[in-house]
């Protein structure tokens, strides 16, 4: 992938050259993070080659977020010294390489391996993504955050539609061709138009020095990094549930594999929607606020996957789920983009995102685990509910400092 850096074009913020550059930044998430994704389609399949019952089933999928979470931490260190270049272009071979050998894997631990490598390069386009559209918009910063963050939830959405026809039969390693051969063909023509465009420089002393923490948060940027953190964790125990467990539920329920991947496809269709608009509403009302929105929203729509179990039910209830929770991980970016050293944004949200998606792999891990001894969903969505609501605790004691802070400064 040859990039020409002596003929950048430097971009305005919230210019429509800043729109086509999210535009395609968009595309290269969607594709680029189907590393998330893919193993989460596969289990049904893992599950019945290795013979292994639910609960083990989920250890890719947790190999995989500890990837992701690892990488969004050190990929965002390094987006903040280099800039994203490098981290994608490394992503991209990573990527390829381990779709094209995993097919090799002979058992769950060898996959597992090969999962964390696709979780790692995956990172790449999630937490410093973000961060490096935020340095593009400034009046519309929220929404073009959130667009990019919604990349994620399209991916998983459109994705199954391609890869049904070699999953329905179990065909995991087939899928697996096909996936690198499509990220092989699209994403270095798209990101050579990505790398020409750069954003108007920030002089390096304001750049450094740059937050708003001590005019709207009477908190350290150390505490505020913490609670985000645990935050992140409760949030995602919550999120991981119907995300990660839909699919075996629908078959436990005798609906079969395709219905489980279009109620998943449809969950997730409703969550890139439910980013982008969020975002919207984050530019109008504020991050914090939006946080604290879209956590009380999902534990309200995560208790109804208890009671309403009935095949109608699943897909009014996952899309209710979809259009609740996608302003929840973008509204991280912003308030670390807001609030703390905008030098250190894209390693402080790689360090939040690290944590929920510690939190996603509890929440898949456990919610197996509870149905391995039950039989049953119904409390393992009970649990995802409690550790959703602490949470929505945390945020609330943030929103309050702020409040409060805020009607200080407005009293002087």
């Amino acid at each position: 992938m040859k990039i020409n850096l002596y003929k950048q074009i430097e971009i305005e913020p919230d210019s429509k050259l800043a729109w086509i550059r999210l535009s395609l930044v968009f595309v290269v998430c969607a594709i680029g993070f189907i590393g998330m994704w893919s193993v989460v389609m596969i289990m049904p399949a893992i599950e019945q080659e290795f013979d292994i019952n639910r609960s083990s089933s989920t250890i890719p999928y947790i190999s995989t977020m500890m990837g992701f979470g690892v990488g969004n931490i050190i990929i965002g260190k390094y987006t903040d010294k280099f800039g994203i270049t490098k981290p994608v272009v490394f992503a991209f071979i990573c990527l390829i390489i381990c779709y094209f050998f995993s097919v090799s894997s002979t058992n769950l631990i060898i996959l597992s391996l090969f999962q964390f490598l696709l979780g790692f390069s995956s990172a790449a386009f999630f937490g410093p993504m973000m961060t490096d559209i935020s340095n593009f918009f400034e009046k519309k910063r929220g929404l073009a955050v959130s667009i990019v963050a919604s990349a994620q939830h399209f991916a998983g959405a459109f994705w199954p539609f391609l890869l049904d026809f070699y999953l329905k039969d179990g065909d995991w390693r087939n899928s697996h061709i096909f996936i690198g051969i499509i990220c092989t063909i699209i994403i270095p023509p798209i990101c050579y138009f990505v790398f020409k465009m750069k954003s108007r420089i920030i002089p390096k002393d304001e750049f450094k020095n740059f937050k708003n923490s001590k005019l709207t948060l009477n908190i350290s940027s150390r505490h505020l990094q913490i609670m985000l953190m645990l935050a992140g964790i409760g949030c995602c125990v919550g999120m991981s549930t119907p995300q990660v467990h839909i699919i075996p539920l629908c078959i436990e329920k005798g609906y079969g594999l395709s219905i489980g991947s279009n109620i998943l496809s449809i969950m997730l269709f409703c969550a890139v929607l439910s980013r982008i608009y969020f975002g919207y509403i984050a530019d109008k009302i504020g991050p914090i606020e939006t946080l604290l929105l879209g956590s009380s929203l999902q534990a309200f729509t995560l208790f109804l996957f208890i009671p309403f179990t009935d095949l109608n039910s699943l897909y009014i209830v996952s899309i209710l789920f979809g259009l609740s929770q996608g302003g929840i991980v973008p509204s991280y970016a912003l308030i670390i983009r807001k609030f703390l050293p905008a030098n250190q944004a894209a390693e402080r949200t790689g360090m939040v995102i690290f944590t929920t998606v510690i939190g996603m792999a509890i929440g898949g891990w456990s919610s197996g685990k509870i149905f391995d001894l039950t039989n049953s969903y119904a409390l393992g969505f009970l649990n995802s509910v409690l550790w959703n609501l602490s949470n929505v605790a945390i945020i609330l004691f943030i929103f309050v400092l702020y409040k409060k802070n805020k009607n200080k400064l407005l009293s002087r």
